[in-house]
């Protein structure tokens, strides 16, 4: 476990399942699964299908419980939501579509218990801050893909919490547009100094935002190995061009292969016989 700097998410053998045994849903997602997340960095959770990721997210986020181990944010055990702390930005942007979109950034304060004054101030700011300053009122469906999470980014930024946790948030953009965000991502990494924790099915993308990877195994998910990147933020797109780059991707390339072909067999296995 890493002491050198504050620890803002301690996760302490975490397990957890899904149905009882016998079940015909009963699924062991996470198996005593332990790490330190520090104040500050920004780790990206790397592995197969099914490895417990985003269930550990969950948990982090305290939208779950786990069913054995503990999860702490700032030294407390995790009892439930933590608005003030903890902002979400999921895969699909969740924005509502009869609301502009600095009305969609405001919403998340209100349920925050913002004033009404400063949720204006900080949502104009937030949009800025990803470049969404001209389209404060525009509707979701008059933006592309990028610009709809850019708008739930902003929606996270403006809630001002520590820890941001990201759940594959760009998984359903094009490649472009993904490392477009990656890089404005980065930026304001280096800007805000936020505790984020960012799940990823991308090789590349993780390695270009995060401080460092968690690879996790295939199901029962637990953490077989963390890859530390060393390159300062912002980061910038000659960094996917150099040898460190290709490097670390081909590590963890190599890490997770094994695993990936493990998640394969067992989805293979649980397929009803003809």
């Amino acid at each position: 476990m890493a002491t050198a700097r504050e620890v803002a998410i301690r996760i302490k053998d975490v397990s957890h399942q899904f149905g009882e045994p016998g079940d015909m849903r009963f699924a062991r997602a996470l198996q005593q699964t332990s790490l330190d997340i520090m104040r500050g960095e920004m780790i990206c959770l790397i592995g197969p299908s099914g490895c417990g990721k985003s269930t550990l997210l969950n948990a982090i986020g305290g939208l779950m419980r786990p069913t054995a181990g503990t999860v702490e944010v700032g030294g407390k055990p995790m009892r439930g939501p933590l608005p003030r702390e903890i902002a979400f930005v999921f895969q699909e942007s969740a924005l509502f579509p009869w609301c502009t979109v600095i009305e969609n950034v405001e919403l998340g304060m209100v349920f925050q218990g913002v004033a009404r004054g400063e949720r204006a101030d900080r949502a104009r700011k937030s949009l800025e801050a990803v470049g969404l300053k001209e389209f404060m009122s525009h509707y979701p469906d008059q933006l592309s893909g990028g610009m709809r999470q850019r708008a739930a980014l902003a929606r996270a930024l403006s809630l001002q919490t520590g820890i941001l946790l990201m759940d594959e948030p760009f998984g359903a953009l094009d490649e472009q547009t993904r490392m477009i965000l990656g890089e404005d991502l980065s930026v304001l990494l280096a800007r805000a100094a936020k505790t984020i924790v960012f799940v990823t099915h991308s090789l590349g993308e993780a390695v270009f935002l995060a401080d460092r990877v968690a690879v996790f195994s295939a199901r029962p998910g637990t953490v077989k190995a963390i890859i530390e990147v060393d390159e300062p933020h912002p980061r910038k797109p000659a960094f996917v061009t150099t040898d460190k780059f290709a490097q670390l991707r081909n590590k963890l390339y190599g890490l997770l292969h094994d695993e990936i072909r493990k998640a394969a067999e067992l989805a293979v296995a649980a397929e009803p016989a003809p």
